[in-house]
């Protein structure tokens, strides 16, 4: 394909830099989501909404730290706040005022938050978000819907991408994934049936939709939800990993006008650096704590270590973050970008001929080539070659983004908009001319 011999002719050192990686590291990569056809693309730089490669390309970017840079590459704010901590210590082995101060925030802001635990990812915080519920309610099932992905846990793994009953890991015991259950999405019949069991300890979600709205959440059907799971006594978990501080100050569930019982964050909770955060209700997060009495220290609480949870540097640049993020302006100037970059993409595709559109809600898009999911999500494999062909042709243009999916910043402008859509047509038309859709 030309597509792909141009981007070899333009990155022999992402190139080169891959056959040394394919010697010490798995396939050469160390997320799975970075694994691109015909070799990934290697970063050198990165500043405010733009980044350079090794071979000294520029791109817009809509990766942003895999969401995490709402406030772009190398905020001045959040700068100044990490190298101030760096000269005080890295680590300090014991409690610290940023700690409480990063709690405060997350209290302050996220709705359902009356205390906070915080983790170092967003898997983490699953796991203890599922953990914590088991506790609490003396129950052992987990409900999570087809197509949601919370991390990559044991517990986690079921139902993450069609065919369903194939889990997204090999290497999990069957005795682990009984544990969990799978419903459609958007259906509230089918968690009604399931929460009858009675065996139900929580149901976790990401609250717009799976895998960052891919399947976007029916109007109303977060408030059938809260309903549903007060009425059987369920834990309700909201994952806000990717929408927390994105789609308002307050997360998804400010957005959307429904509070859940626990939040579990990542990515925009640790401005940038590695953290995660599970917060909730005092009476659940109670399950975390000391209470000197022997028999519930041992046997009842819920235990939950970590050598950097809460290190003091993630929590310096949390708290430039978030004071930030506070300011409700931000998320609707990302989210106003967000609209027009979806209008302009969906047209740009049309003008190409390229099948599919682009869809998505507040400042995330979706470039489709199936179309829009059913209510239930996507029912088959997508095509993924077609999404790793586009994300060469992008990059070949000047952008880059996980292919099908983006994330944009606060931070971006007019004009990275304008070479955003010059970056896609581009991209979409040479997808045409190498042939790319035949029989599609």
């Amino acid at each position: 394909m030309k597509i792909h011999e141009e981007y070899r002719a333009k990155h022999p050192k992402s190139a080169a830099l891959w056959e040394r990686a394919r010697a010490a590291i798995p396939s050469g990569i160390t997320h799975d989501i970075r694994h691109l056809t015909p070799f990934p693309v290697y970063v050198e730089r990165a500043q405010g909404t733009h980044k350079w490669d090794v071979d000294g390309h520029e791109y817009v970017d809509y990766w942003m730290g895999h969401g995490a840079l709402f406030l772009g590459h190398c905020h001045p704010a959040v700068v100044k706040a990490v190298q101030e901590q760096m000269a005080r210590g890295t680590h300090l082995g014991a409690c610290h005022e940023l700690e409480v101060h990063w709690a405060e925030l997350v209290n302050k802001l996220i709705p359902c938050s009356e205390q906070v635990r915080f983790t170092m990812s967003g898997t983490e915080a699953t796991h203890l978000a599922m953990r914590v519920a088991r506790a609490y309610t003396g129950r052992t099932k987990i409900l999570k819907f087809a197509g949601h992905f919370h991390g990559w846990h044991d517990g986690a793994v079921a139902g993450v991408n069609p065919p369903y009953e194939v889990p997204m890991s090999a290497g999990v015991p069957g005795a682990t994934l009984d544990q969990v259950l799978i419903c459609p999405f958007n259906d509230i019949k089918a968690v009604e049936t399931a929460l009858g069991r009675g065996d139900v300890a929580a149901v976790i979600l990401e609250p717009a939709g799976g895998q960052a709205g891919t399947t976007p959440t029916i109007p109303g059907y977060l408030q059938e939800l809260r309903a549903l799971t007060t009425r059987h006594g369920v834990v309700l978990i909201f994952d806000e990993v990717i929408t927390g501080f994105r789609y308002a100050p307050g997360g998804a569930q400010a957005y959307f006008g429904v509070t859940p019982d626990l939040t579990t964050l990542a990515k925009i909770v640790a401005g940038g650096l590695p953290g995660g955060a599970l917060c909730g209700a005092r009476e659940l997060m109670g399950m975390l704590a000391f209470r000197g009495d022997p028999d519930w220290d041992r046997g009842q609480r819920v235990a939950h270590a970590g050598t950097f949870n809460a290190n003091p540097l993630s929590a310096a640049a949390a708290i430039a973050t978030l004071e930030l993020c506070a300011d409700a302006t931000l998320q609707a100037r990302a989210n106003k970008s967000g609209e027009e970059l979806r209008r302009v993409l969906a047209d740009a595709l049309r003008r190409a001929g390229a099948p599919g559109t682009c869809y998505g809600e507040a400042s995330i898009y979706h470039v489709s080539f199936e179309g829009k999911p059913g209510l239930a999500g996507f029912d088959r494999p997508r095509k993924g070659p077609l999404y790793h062909l586009l994300r060469a042709a992008l990059l070949n243009n000047g952008v880059d983004c996980s292919a099908n999916h983006g994330w944009i910043s606060a931070l971006h402008t007019a004009e990275d908009l304008e070479r955003t859509l010059a970056g896609y047509e581009r991209a979409f038309r040479a997808m045409v001319a190498d042939g790319a859709f035949k029989g599609a």
